[in-house]
């Protein structure tokens, strides 16, 4: 039996050192189910995943009062396998693929909840709406063009690099966007920050983190 003592003090740890008003994600991409019960048994109910397949596999194995977010980039042919019980999809990055969630949100007869993911990061690498195609798209929402999805709030990824202040000034492009965008429609949830810049996100405004290897070790690609 497989020993998952150091996830649990992984996870012991950082629980304690987010703040009561941050939500905490914890990414168990690559990792198994097992160890998502693991954490699951310790009181964590939020857990995100990247890949539609591996999300659907976890989600039929484990508790069914988990709060599952879809945090990787997503195609529009996957929503279908995921919208009966996803409750967070943190990374739409275009218009196409809200516009297919909102779609097979009716078909499920639910709402899903949904953040814009913004590109803040320097990197081509990274996926995500310029800030005004953010505007334009949440004052559509307001204008109710989707109507069987709520966009929840923000998700944006800082460029990977040691530059603190980089970073931090990228947070808080975000943190603008989402108070300018919360004059119109109050916003509850701005997602920035993994493993190694989610302090630095905390400090910036962001009351959601997604954190992975620091709670569950490094990904194991083999699987």
């Amino acid at each position: 039996m497989q020993d998952f003592s150091g996830i649990k003090e992984n996870y012991k740890k950082i629980a304690a050192v987010i703040p009561e008003n941050v939500q905490l994600v914890a990414v168990s991409k690559t990792h198994p189910a097992e160890a998502v019960q693991e954490i699951y048994n310790m009181g964590q109910k939020v857990f995100g995943e990247n890949k539609v397949q591996e999300l659907v596999e976890k989600q039929t194995l484990l508790p069914k009062d988990i709060q599952w977010h879809l945090i990787g980039h997503l195609q529009t042919n996957k929503v279908k396998y995921i919208a009966p019980f996803v409750d967070t999809i943190q990374s739409v990055d275009s218009e196409k693929i809200l516009k297919e969630i909102d779609k097979q949100a009716t078909k499920n007869d639910r709402k899903i909840k949904v953040l814009l993911q913004v590109k803040i990061a320097a990197e081509d690498t990274k996926f995500g709406f310029a800030i005004e195609e953010a505007e334009q798209i949440f004052q559509s929402y307001l204008e109710n063009k989707y109507p069987h999805v709520e966009i929840n709030g923000l998700m944006g990824m800082a460029t990977f690099t040691e530059n603190k202040n980089q970073i931090a000034q990228e947070f808080k492009v975000l943190k603008d966007l989402f108070d300018k965008l919360s004059l119109k429609q109050p916003l509850a949830v701005l997602s920035m920050g993994m493993s190694d810049d989610y302090p630095i996100a905390i400090k910036s405004g962001a009351n959601s983190v997604r954190i992975g290897s620091s709670i569950f070790g490094r990904r194991n690609y083999d699987v």
